[in-house]
């Protein structure tokens, strides 16, 4: 999904669309995940592994070949919309295996760091390759590769061993999603987790429009977002080696605090070597948070409800995604782009005590 959410709004884009339907057509890539969270976590919860990653599979793949067939903004917008939705039962699905497969909590913590190194070098690979075939051989040829993308993850995850079913509690009584928010570390969690989330969503809308107004290629644009992932990754590979000594909290407030910085100078870099650089500080930055928050999220959720609870907040961060792209769209469209910017970088700031007080409850055995 990575390299369709560059080369989709980069193409809208080229065809003379505005700011404001880039940000329409990249908040479809969220909007499926905010349906289909919810029953894919609890499917998840039922059937294991394997089988929501099949499905995935193949809507991940149809959905980028409709986009080589019909290179146009209605078929781009179908095109987010099954990607996007892939993705999320595919990310459900496997976060809810590794959590389940940890011993405590330094191994969720080592874990969820591996896990988000995929993620993370995706997001170096799809915009970079993208953005090079762009410039080579033109969309389409960049859709048809990404297109294949799905397939070859199939043949790694396909001989999985599935984890043995959970069985509710004998009278146990069927809790709704909603009941989750009643714990307060639930709530903090997710108002971390939706600030951080916006943080990856404007970085994600903002380069390209910034790009495009100073005449960047979209190899150079590619490389940008590219340089992010790439710091995202390196700072993951780091996580596992230092899991034993790292506290969540800890590190989910100062990846705030730094974010807050980097969002107030992005905007005043002239260039795409300093427009890399600072790209390159936030992937650091941003890249150490996902495995803290999943670490935290399966401390405090009960296990049987493991996939609910990771679908729960899917859905909330995607549903602000959804509407988020749009409200940076029409404020770049009319303020500038350097006010989205400032904006969400204060609201990150002001979250940072929240994620102070994100203490998890005391450590397993």
């Amino acid at each position: 999904m990575a390299g369709m959410r560059m080369a989709a709004p980069l193409m809208a884009l080229r065809a003379g669309h505005s700011a404001l339907a880039v940000g329409l057509l990249l908040s479809l890539f969220a909007l499926t995940q905010v349906f289909l969270a919810l029953p894919a976590g609890r499917y998840a919860d039922r059937h294991g592994f394997k089988r929501p990653v099949g499905f995935a599979v193949v809507f991940a793949s149809v959905g980028a070949a409709l986009a080589v067939a019909f290179p146009i903004f209605p078929i781009l917008c179908v095109s987010a919309l099954m990607t996007g939705g892939a993705v999320g039962v595919s990310a459900i699905s496997l976060q809810r295996h590794v959590g389940r497969s940890a011993q405590n909590d330094t191994e969720l913590k080592r874990m969820f760091s591996w896990l988000s190194i995929g993620p993370a070098l995706s997001n170096f690979v799809g915009p970079l390759s993208a953005g090079l075939l762009i410039d080579l051989g033109g969309f389409r040829l960049a859709f048809f590769a990404l297109a294949c993308l799905p397939l070859m993850t199939w043949l790694w995850v396909r001989h999985t061993v599935e984890l043995p079913p959970l069985q509710a509690a004998p009278g146990a009584k069927k809790g709704r999603a909603w009941d989750l928010l009643r714990e307060p570390m639930m709530r903090r969690l997710m108002l971390v987790n939706w600030l951080l989330s916006s943080c990856w969503d404007v970085h994600t809308f903002v380069v390209p429009v910034l790009g495009h107004e100073r005449g960047l290629s979209a190899s150079s644009i590619g490389a940008i977002l590219g340089g992010f992932a790439l710091a995202a990754t390196a700072v993951r590979v780091a996580l596992p080696l230092l899991a034993a000594h790292l506290h969540e909290w800890v590190v989910v407030t100062t990846a705030m605090l730094a974010t807050a910085l980097l969002f107030a100078i992005y905007p005043f870099m002239p260039s795409a070597l300093t427009m890399g650089l600072c790209s390159a500080l936030l992937g650091i930055s941003l890249g150490s948070v996902q495995p803290m928050i999943m670490s935290t999220l399966h401390q405090i959720t009960p296990e049987a409800r493991h996939g609910e609870a990771l679908g729960f907040r899917m859905m909330a961060i995607h549903g602000s995604s959804v509407v988020m792209p749009m409200l940076f769209g029409a404020a770049g469209a009319v303020l500038g782009v350097s006010l989205v910017f400032w904006t969400v970088g204060a609201g990150v700031a002001l979250g940072a005590r929240s994620a102070w007080r994100l203490r998890p409850p005391a450590h397993k055995a």
